[in-house]
């Protein structure tokens, strides 16, 4: 097998082989001699298996994070659509509960996966996992699924780091949209030109999105980032689904996301120095949260 570390050498492994994502990318983690196919495929599950738990031990807890700027979103949710269902619909609506739930289950130090990050955990479990209870879709695809969004995600990250101190937000929350937006596409029963344009379309709409945690602490904006990213990966396989085509090829959009979190001033990149973490109520929350830890 010939290597991948680009979205188009993914695409001709797949095309010349006639494999799916996942399939080429377990064949290319047990070429370099790391793991052997059932081992990838255990770790597979068991990441599947952490998600669906943080997904309902967040759902039904309101514990406020050690800050108390976040943690009770997820209820207040579940209470407006139990009087009133999304204008987005059932699916949509299930999947922006799963997200805040899960990354609320992170800022209380739960157990979450990061995917790819801690601070945007929520986007791919609620997109997968949502679909997967709403379209009876068996646990050996949700597995393929979530090796196609971590392939999606390492092949990203051979570009820039997917951490929001190099790239800022986009880099976090945007792949994670994008990984989820491959593994919806995937599920649906997409091909791989689909697939990888959902990717495309997933990035683009992302791109030069800014690391600015108020406090320094992954949970405003970071929280409510996830369940937004994640309808939006929702919009990517939608539109890739109809054949809609991004005009920019993925590898070029990574290519100008990496340009992007190089232009991006370090005060945007999870430094908290700008945007809204400098903002006057952010500056007040960190004095107060400052005195309550004194």
């Amino acid at each position: 097998m010939s290597n991948i570390n680009t979205f188009s050498e993914l695409y001709s492994v797949c095309e010349n082989s006639n494999k799916k994502i996942y399939e080429a990318a377990i064949e290319y983690e047990v070429l370099l001699g790391e793991y052997a196919k059932e081992q990838i495929l255990s770790q597979a599950k068991k990441s599947l298996a952490a998600m669906k738990t943080a997904i309902k031990e967040g759902l039904v807890s309101s514990e406020l994070s050690p800050s108390s700027m976040s943690g009770d979103d997820c209820e207040k949710l579940q209470k407006r659509f139990k009087k009133e269902t999304s204008l987005l619909g059932n699916y949509a609506q299930k999947v922006m509960l799963y997200a805040l739930a899960t990354v609320e289950q992170n800022i209380r130090m739960g157990t979450i996966v990061a995917c790819p990050t801690a601070g945007s955990c929520g986007i791919v479990p609620s997109v997968l996992i949502a679909y997967a209870q709403d379209y009876k879709i068996s646990e050996e695809e949700q597995i393929n699924a979530l090796i196609t969004a971590g392939e999606v995600g390492r092949l990203v990250s051979n570009k820039l780091a997917l951490a929001g101190a190099v790239g800022g937000c986009q880099a976090e929350c945007g792949v994670a949209s994008a990984m989820a937006a491959a593994a919806l596409t995937q599920m649906r029963g997409g091909n791989i030109k689909q697939i990888l344009n959902s990717v495309a379309l997933a990035l683009k709409n992302i791109l030069g999105l800014t690391c600015d945690p108020v406090c320094g602490l992954v949970e405003v904006p970071c929280v409510k980032r996830n369940p937004f990213l994640a309808v939006s990966a929702i919009s990517a396989s939608e539109l890739a689904m109809a054949d809609i085509v991004s005009k920019i090829p993925v590898d070029e959009v990574v290519d100008a996301m990496e340009q992007t979190g190089k232009l991006m001033s370090p005060l945007l990149k999870e430094s908290s120095q700008g945007g809204l973490a400098k903002t006057k109520t952010a500056i007040e929350l960190e004095k107060r949260i400052l005195n309550n830890i004194k």
